[in-house]
C-alpha cells in the first residue's frame, strides 16, 4: 500500500520511479503484506457473495490459493529481511512512523488468509483442517492486531516525532487491525464447543468490535483534518484516499458476521444483534459510497497528474472488499435486491483492480522498480 518502505514521501516517488533491477530485501517493508490482504479478500469476497455466477466458486478458491501460497512466500522473506537487514527493520519500527503504521498490515493479511481457508478452502482441504488452520490463524492474527493497536500509538507518543498536520490516512492501519479480527472471528463460533467456548468468542469479538471502532473515530477527524489543512505531499499518496474504506466497510461486516454468530452462541440476544447490524451497516455504508466517490475522482484527478505506480495502489482492493462483504451481509439479513447488486457491481470493480494491480506490482518487480537496490 506503499512503495517498497514507505519511510518517507520522497521514497515512495523514487522506488516508483528506479529503473534498478538488483532486488534489496532491506526495502522489503510490512506494506508488502497489503498483496495478501487484496488477493484474500477477492476470495473472501466472492464467497460472501448472494449470487450465483457461474464459475465463480471455483475463480475464489483459485484466488484463495494464491493467497494461502503468497503468505508464507511473504513471510519467509521478511525473516529474511528481519535477520539480515536488522538495521533497517529496526528504523523501519522505531524511527520511521511512516513506516511504522503498516505494521497493521500482517496481521490482517494472516487473518484474512485464515478466513479465507475456512469459508473458501474447507470443501478443498476438508472442514477439520480448514477450522485447524483458521483457529491458528486468527489466533495469531489477533494477537498481532492487539499488539500493535496498543504499540503503534505508544511509539507515537513516546517515540515517533510526529505532526497532526501531516497526518494521513495510513494512520488507520493499526486501528483497523481489531476491526479485521471481529469481523473474521464470528465464522470460528459454529466450530467451537457449545456453552462458554462460543460465548467467549462472541464477546471477545464485540469487544475487539468496539476497541478498533472507538480507535477509528479517534483518528479519522485529525486524518481528515490534516488532509484539508496539508494535503497529501505527494502524488503517489493519493490512493491511500481509500484507506478510509476499511474501517467503514469492515466494521458493518463485522456487525452482520456477529449477528449471525449470536444466533448461535446466545440466541436471546440475536434479535437485538440482528436489528444493530442492519441499522449499522446501511448507515455505515452510506458513508462509505461517499467516500469512495470523494477517493476516486481525487485518484482521477492525480491519474491525470501523472501519478506513478506504487505500492500504494493496494490500498484499493481490501477496502473495497470489505465493502463487498459489509453490502453482502445486509444482503443476506434483509433480503433487499438493492444491496445484492450493490455488492456484485463493488465487486466487478475489485477484481478488476486486483488484476491490473497485480499484473503492475509483478512486472515492477521484474522490471526492477518496485524493491531496487
Amino acid at each position: 500500500m506503499a512503495t517498497s518502505t514507505i519511510s518517507a514521501p520522497r521514497a515512495l516517488a523514487d522506488t516508483a520511479r528506479t529503473g534498478h533491477r538488483r532486488l534489496d530485501l532491506s526495502r522489503l517493508g510490512p506494506n508488502w503484506y497489503a498483496t495478501v490482504m487484496g488477493t484474500a479478500i477477492v476470495a473472501n469476497a466472492a464467497a460472501a457473495l448472494p449470487v450465483a455466477v457461474p464459475a465463480l466458486t471455483a475463480f475464489g478458491r483459485a484466488v484463495w490459493l494464491l493467497s494461502l501460497v503468497l503468505l508464507p512466500a511473504l513471510i519467509a522473506a521478511r525473516l529474511v529481511h528481519l535477520v539480515r537487514h536488522r538495521a533497517a527493520a529496526r528504523a523501519q519500527l522505531l524511527d520511521q512512523p511512516a513506516s511504522a503504521v503498516f505494521y497493521g498490515c500482517p496481521p490482517m493479511a494472516l487473518l484474512a488468509v485464515g478466513y479465507g481457508t475456512l469459508v473458501v478452502g474447507a470443501p478443498v482441504i476438508g472442514t477439520g483442517p480448514a477450522v485447524a488452520v483458521d483457529l491458528v490463524l486468527w489466533s495469531a492474527g489477533t494477537l498481532y492486531a492487539i499488539t500493535v493497536a496498543v504499540g503503534i500509538p505508544l511509539l507515537m507518543i513516546t517515540r515517533h516525532r510526529v505532526s497532526v498536520l501531516r497526518a494521513d490516512p495510513t494512520w488507520l492501519l493499526p486501528a483497523v487491525a481489531p476491526l479485521v479480527a471481529a469481523a473474521l472471528g464470528p465464522a470460528l463460533v459454529a466450530h467451537l464447543p457449545e456453552g462458554a467456548p462460543r460465548a467467549a468468542m462472541l464477546y471477545g469479538c464485540y469487544a475487539l468490535f468496539g476497541a478498533g471502532l472507538l480507535a477509528v473515530l479517534a483518528v479519522l477527524p485529525v486524518v481528515f483534518a490534516a488532509l484539508v489543512h496539508s494535503k497529501l505531499p505527494v502524488l503517489l499518496l493519493t490512493p491511500t484516499l481509500f484507506l478510509v474504506l476499511g474501517p467503514l466497510g469492515q466494521s458493518a461486516t463485522a456487525a452482520n458476521q456477529l449477528a449471525d454468530a449470536a444466533r448461535i452462541a446466545t440466541p436471546g440476544l440475536a434479535p437485538a444483534a440482528l436489528h444493530l447490524a442492519v441499522l449499522f451497516g446501511v448507515t455505515v455504508l452510506g458513508f462509505a459510497l461517499l467516500w469512495l466517490l470523494v477517493a476516486a475522482a481525487a485518484n482521477l484527478r492525480a491519474w491525470r497528474a501523472g501519478m506513478p505506480f506504487g505500492m500504494t495502489w493496494w490500498a484499493f482492493t481490501f477496502p473495497l472488499g470489505t465493502m463487498v462483504t459489509g453490502a453482502a451481509g445486509l444482503a443476506r439479513h434483509t433480503g433487499f435486491g438493492g444491496f445484492t447488486a450493490l455488492a456484485a457491481g463493488l465487486y466487478a470493480l475489485l477484481v478488476l483492480a486486483w488484476a491490473v494491480i497485480g499484473v503492475r506490482t509483478v512486472t515492477g518487480v521484474a522490471a526492477g522498480r518496485l524493491l531496487a537496490g
